[in-house]
């Protein structure tokens, strides 16, 4: 039986798909939605109009306290999408590597099953399946379910 779900999410269309499924398919389960923000593209897959390559410099405070907003916006979304299930979940952040990432902390939590968006690109800009779903299904030692 499937106890923790690891939903990792980036604001892209595909992993609020994946977010909806985990919530469908797994309504008695533990889920936590996880937002990494990648250090060389901290934009990626949320706000792709955001301009991060000269303000804020990354690293600085104000690099952060963007950082953080752009969770915390991504947590709202993801928190009013699981009141229509009427579920609750929670919700972590962290800074890095969202492969190495992702992997790490299902590894550490306990994590039985994760749940991702196939990649966070636009359409005109994605392969078949993102780096990082693709290093993510292979890398975990749970099964991982790739929304497309």
């Amino acid at each position: 039986m499937t106890k923790n779900i690891l939903v990792p999410i980036d604001g892209s269309p595909l992993s609020r798909r994946a977010l909806r499924h985990a919530l469908e398919e797994f309504p008695d389960a533990s889920i936590t939605v996880l937002h990494v923000v990648d250090l060389f593209e901290p934009g990626y897959g949320a706000y792709p109009d955001f301009e991060t390559s000269y303000e804020p410099l990354m690293g600085s405070e104000e690099w952060y306290e963007r950082a953080e907003e752009v969770s915390e916006h991504l947590f709202e979304d993801a928190q009013e999408l699981a009141a229509e299930y009427d579920s609750e979940i929670s919700t972590t952040s962290d800074i890095g590597d969202p492969k190495r990432i992702i992997v790490d902390f299902a590894a550490e939590e306990e994590i039985d099953h994760i749940v991702l968006g196939a990649h966070g690109r636009r359409k005109e800009e994605r392969p078949v399946f993102g780096t990082i779903a693709e290093l993510v299904a292979r890398r975990a030692t749970v099964p991982v379910t790739l929304i497309r």
